[in-house]
């Protein structure tokens, strides 16, 4: 008895230590993006603001490899654009972009969706509708576009999060800061918009716990075509 219990215990510690290892060093060009990416979507580097190597890296008193090394990550999440002379400029959303955003987001929210009706946990639930709470009191304490915004994204976390669909995660993620900006651009600050927005999110909560696939893709269908057609409406 006492052997299976030092055993278990054994065992637990074992998991935990893999669980709770310390994190990875994070390197200076991982800090460079970090602030970079940050600035962009705060809108203190606004959009079409040339980024020059050197004056970010004596700004921030590094050497022009990191600032490099984030430049480029940030071009390929769509954040950044290199013009000819390898200068870059800080991006902005044409309607192709928005276009081709709303059409690869509506594929791949129908399929996490999908995978989250099968295997969202109780635990993957209760956060999503904190949220969904979270969305509603804002109706009355009001809010900003950035902090809509940000429910908005960590919404869509959990939900591809509880997909457990890890590719397709790591497809949200390269997506998810372009998605960012679409949705700064939907005048989410009108409480008329954060009470349909924070609707249709607890719509999608209601689905998955009913575990139904096929009107869960419809509502996620919905969902994203509402918010792509806020942005159109806004930029007329």
């Amino acid at each position: 008895m006492i052997a299976d219990l030092a055993q278990n215990d054994a065992l637990t510690f074992e998991h935990l230590a893999t669980i709770l290892a310390p994190p990875p060093k994070r390197s200076l060009a991982d800090e460079v993006l970090e602030r970079l990416r940050d600035a962009i979507l705060r809108n203190e580097l606004v959009r079409g603001q040339q980024l020059r190597e050197q004056e970010i890296a004596e700004s921030m008193n590094v050497s022009r490899g990191p600032v490099r090394e984030a430049l480029n990550q940030l071009e390929r999440e769509g954040l950044v654009i290199r013009r000819r002379k390898r200068s870059a400029l800080v991006a902005w959303l044409s309607r192709e972009d928005l276009e081709e955003i709303y059409t690869l987001r509506n594929s791949i929210e129908r399929l996490a969706v999908t995978y989250a009706c099968r295997y969202a946990t109780p635990a993957h639930l209760a956060a999503m509708q904190a949220i969904v709470n979270a969305m509603a009191s804002s109706v009355e304490s009001g809010t900003t576009e950035e902090e809509s915004a940000d429910l908005d994204l960590r919404f869509h976390d959990i939900l591809y999060q509880s997909s457990q669909h890890e590719r397709l995660i790591a497809l949200w993620s390269r997506l998810r800061p372009q998605c960012y900006l679409l949705l700064l651009n939907r005048n989410a600050a009108n409480p008329d918009f954060i009470e349909t927005s924070a609707s249709g999110h607890q719509e999608i909560v209601d689905v998955l716990r009913e575990r139904d696939e096929e009107r869960a893709r419809s509502v996620i269908e919905h969902h994203v075509r509402f918010a792509y057609e806020t942005v159109l409406a806004r930029q007329h």
